[in-house]
C-alpha cells in the first residue's frame, strides 16, 4: 500500500480518509520528529490546512490579522517542503498547505485578502449555507494545467465550483511554479510546478468532500503519482 506522509493539524480526519478511500495509507507526520524520520517510508507528501505561515519567512512584518500555526510548525513543514522536494516526492498541498508550499520554495502571500486585496470577494466562509462542505464560489481553471487534467470531468466551461474558508492566499508565484486556477476576483487559487512528477497546491479544502467525491480525482491522481516511485 502507498504510504502517504500527512502534516498535523487540529482537523486531520478528513485529510486522513481522503488518503484511505483512494487506497492509500496515511502517516501522520509532526515537529516532534526529524525530517529523516518523517520521510523515511513515505511515498508522497500532503501538506494539511491550519494557521497562518510567519510573514518573516517571506520578508514582511505581520498584518494585524495574522494568526500564528502551532509552534514548531512552520519551521518543520518548510523543511519537510524542500527535503521533499530534494526527492521528487509528490506533493499535494491544502489551504496553509499552499501557502507552505509558496513560501517554502521561494513565494510571497497576501497576508489578508480583505484588507489588501480591493474588490476581492468573500473568501472565508465558516457558517451554513457556506460551511466546511459547501461550495463558496467558483474558480477558473488554467486549461493546460494538471488540475484541469484531474478535474476533467467536473468542469464547466474551465471552472468548478470550491468551498473556502482562508483570509491569506499567493501573492508572488514561487519560481518554476505556474497558476493553475484563480477565483473570479483574481485571487490565486491554485498553483502547481509543471516539470514535477506531481506537484500541485490548492486554496479550497477538497478533503471536506471524500464522503461525496466532487474532488476524489485529485486524490487519485496524487496516489497514483505515488506509486510511480
Amino acid at each position: 500500500m502507498t504510504v502517504i506522509g500527512i502534516t498535523a493539524c487540529r482537523q486531520l480526519e478528513d485529510y486522513r480518509q481522503s488518503i484511505l478511500h483512494v487506497g492509500g495509507e496515511p502517516h501522520t507526520l509532526d515537529a516532534s520528529m526529524t525530517i529523516e524520520q518523517a520521510l523515511t517510508g513515505i511515498e508522497g507528501l500532503m501538506l494539511t490546512g491550519g494557521g497562518d505561515v510567519a510573514p518573516s519567512l517571506y520578508g514582511e512584518t505581520p498584518h494585524a490579522t495574522v494568526e500564528a500555526a502551532e509552534p514548531g510548525r512552520d519551521a518543520f513543514e518548510i523543511a519537510l517542503v524542500k527535503e521533499a522536494r530534494m526527492r521528487k516526492l509528490p506533493i499535494f498541498a491544502i489551504c496553509r498547505g499552499v501557502q507552505v508550499l509558496n513560501v517554502a520554495c521561494g513565494g510571497t502571500l497576501v497576508q489578508d485578502i480583505p484588507s489588501q486585496l480591493k474588490g476581492a470577494g468573500p473568501h472565508s466562509f465558516t457558517a451554513p449555507p457556506n460551511d466546511s462542505y459547501s461550495f463558496a464560489h467558483e474558480v477558473w481553471v488554467d486549461k493546460d494545467s494538471l488540475l484541469s487534467t484531474l478535474m476533467k470531468e467536473r468542469l464547466v466551461d474551465e471552472s468548478v465550483d470550491v468551498n473556502s474558508r482562508h483570509h491569506q492566499a499567493v501573492k508572488d508565484v514561487a519560481p518554476g511554479f505556474v497558476v493553475s486556477a484563480t477565483a473570479p476576483d483574481g485571487v490565486i487559487e491554485a498553483i502547481e510546478d509543471p516539470s514535477a512528477r506531481f506537484c500541485l497546491g490548492v486554496q479550497w479544502h477538497p478533503e471536506n468532500f471524500f464522503r461525496t467525491g466532487e474532488f476524489r480525482a485529485l486524490f487519485e491522481g496524487f496516489l497514483g503519482a505515488s506509486q510511480k516511485i
